[in-house]
């Protein structure tokens, strides 16, 4: 039964900003839980590609290179995805942006940006991609799209990123919204709200030993998130072990949003 319930078998899988960090970790944990093909977008080409090849050694990793922040970003990946595919069993909304800027120095450009690529693209992907979601799902085998948010949307410290803060918290009211709007068609929407965690967006902090230190001191559990944690939940959430769950934001934190 266990084996089952979190099997990804047979389940084509979606995962922009798939190319490092947080979507390599769960394009390759939905790989080895059997997943039949995984689709994963970024905008650099040559890292894509250079990562599917590296995913690729767990089950077929496909690389469509593309900013889907921007329309015919958007249009190529949905359009490549539709000529190849039936039908779509996951989507992660993974790729994202943030922009730091104290307070009396915040630019609309770092607002805009992050606010576009974190909150408005998302919607506009699953709106596009509603039909192949769509087409295999039932109620006894749903679709399901995983938003990535942020403990950063939840509590009332930004750090200086103010409009990375306010676009993980659209991205939590979004996903409540999609998963009533979509439930009749049998898919799920649920969102991932990740602490610190490993990657390139937080190498500053990683790199400096003493903040690091410091750091840890305000997380219950005393470590940052680590591949296994959040590839485990995303497994969870586009498996038949989270059939009956949706419209849920799902802190993977250590603990960080309890206490902050």
């Amino acid at each position: 039964m266990i084996e089952s319930l979190f099997s990804m078998q047979d389940k084509i899988c979606v995962v922009t900003g798939g190319s490092r960090g947080l979507g390599s970790y769960m394009a390759q944990g939905f790989l080895e839980a059997g997943a039949r093909r995984v689709y994963i977008t970024a905008r650099k080409a040559e890292a894509c590609i250079s990562a599917a090849e590296e995913l690729s050694k767990y089950g077929e990793c496909i690389a469509i290179p593309g900013d889907v922040a921007t329309s015919d970003g958007l249009q190529y990946l949905v359009s490549e995805l539709m000529s190849h595919e039936q039908h779509i069993d996951v989507l992660v909304n993974n790729a994202g942006a943030g922009w730091g800027a104290p307070f009396g120095q915040f630019p609309e450009q770092g607002w805009d940006k992050t606010m576009n690529v974190n909150a408005k693209s998302p919607f506009f992907l699953i709106q596009a991609l509603a039909p192949l979601l769509k087409e295999n799902a039932s109620a006894d085998n749903t679709a399901s799209i995983i938003n990535i948010g942020s403990i950063a949307g939840m509590v009332g410290n930004a750090l200086d990123n103010f409009s990375y803060a306010a676009s993980k918290a659209a991205i939590h009211q979004l996903t409540r919204v999609l998963s009533t709007e979509l439930a009749r068609d049998h898919i799920r929407v649920n969102a991932i709200a990740p602490g610190r965690f490993y990657s390139k967006m937080t190498e500053f902090l990683s790199n400096d030993q003493e903040a690091f230190e410091e750091e840890l001191q305000t997380i219950p559990m005393r470590r940052w998130g680590e591949a296994s944690d959040i590839a485990g939940v995303a497994i969870m959430l586009a498996s038949q072990a989270g059939a009956f769950i949706t419209g849920q934001i799902i802190p993977i934190d250590g603990g960080t949003s309890v206490v902050n």
